[in-house]
């Protein structure tokens, strides 16, 4: 097999699995290591963009221990452009598949890109909170289209061919409700976070709002989603969803764990470590809620074939959905 076969198979292969791993690994990772410039003070380690300074493009000795932390948060923006270039070839000939594979690959890799610029944004504009949550939240979007992305190659088959609220609306009702919840109170900490002190650097501002109010705020949607959680478990565990259950299991374990976290952090005065954790944690929930998203569809879909088969239906339907 040639090389760019093996690169652009034209079905899932044991490459394309494992390309659509390191591409979702690369992005959670890169939100640690963005983390860890904010958490020490590093955000204007570069004071400028795209160079690191106005005549060099990477760290000054005099810029110590700073300037390194915020290079090398830059440098592995590289690292996931390569791995986004790769996954795209790697899903490019399979899109007569119907398995939706070539949409998701193109959007992380163009939001990569905007992710970048905005990056870029935020040192111009001395790490304004505002900018900075929206450079998390990209990366959160970034994740959740790569873990999409990714459970897809993983079952590698054609998507379903219709709505999921017709194959099982209470169990899609649900696990939407889990979603929609689970943004909400990672906005809501992004704002909370923009509040506190972790600012980047010594000049940079705060959002203005009561970071102890914001903490409570905060804490509402997060309670919220866990009882959404509960409603969703006792609905996928009471009907025959096989492939939502054990991902609807680690999604809340996933965020009371983040709650767990949370309040943790709140009350020790928000340790570097916890922060740290915090943030990584984020962006893996919402990578296991696009899981479960998927996984849902899919169950929703399988239900709708049992119906049908029970009703002598019979039809064959082309799979043209997007999830």
């Amino acid at each position: 097999m040639s090389v760019a076969k093996a690169l652009m198979p034209d079905h899932v292969t044991a490459w394309t699995r494992v390309i659509a791993w390191i591409n979702l690994v690369v992005n959670i990772i890169i939100v640690g290591t963005g983390g860890l410039v904010r958490l020490t003070g590093s955000g204007l380690g570069c004071p400028t963009w795209p160079l690191c300074t106005e005549d060099s493009l990477v760290p000054t000795r005099e810029m110590g221990i700073h300037g390194i932390i915020e290079f090398g948060n830059r440098t592995l923006t590289g690292v996931v452009v390569v791995a986004a270039l790769l996954t795209f070839l790697a899903v490019l000939n399979t899109r007569r598949s119907r398995m939706g594979l070539v949409g998701p690959s193109v959007w992380v890799g163009a939001l990569i890109i905007v992710q970048a610029v905005v990056g870029g944004i935020t040192v111009l504009v001395d790490l304004d909170p505002r900018i900075v949550g929206v450079h998390f939240l990209f990366s959160a979007l970034i994740v959740a289209i790569a873990a999409l992305l990714l459970q897809r190659v993983r079952l590698a088959e054609p998507l379903p061919a219709r709505g999921p609220t017709k194959g099982a609306p209470a169990l899609w009702g649900s696990a939407v409700a889990v979603g929609i919840l689970t943004w909400i109170t990672e906005i809501v900490g992004v704002l909370t976070t923009g509040a506190g002190p972790h600012a980047g650097d010594t000049i940079a501002a705060r959002n203005g709002l009561d970071p102890v109010i914001m903490q409570h705020v905060h804490a509402w949607p997060g309670y919220a989603l866990v009882v959404s959680l509960v409603v969703f478990l006792v609905i996928v565990f009471r009907g025959d969803y096989p492939r939502t259950r054990p991902i609807s299991v680690s999604l809340t374990l996933a965020v009371l764990l983040q709650i767990g976290i949370g309040v943790f952090q709140a009350r020790t005065g928000l340790p570097i470590w916890s922060v740290a954790t915090h943030m990584v944690l984020a962006v893996v929930v919402i990578a296991i809620l696009s899981v479960t998203l998927v996984n849902a569809r899919r169950d929703s879909a399988a239900r709708l074939t049992r119906e049908d088969g029970k009703n002598g239906a019979g039809t064959v339907h082309l799979p043209v959905a997007s999830v």
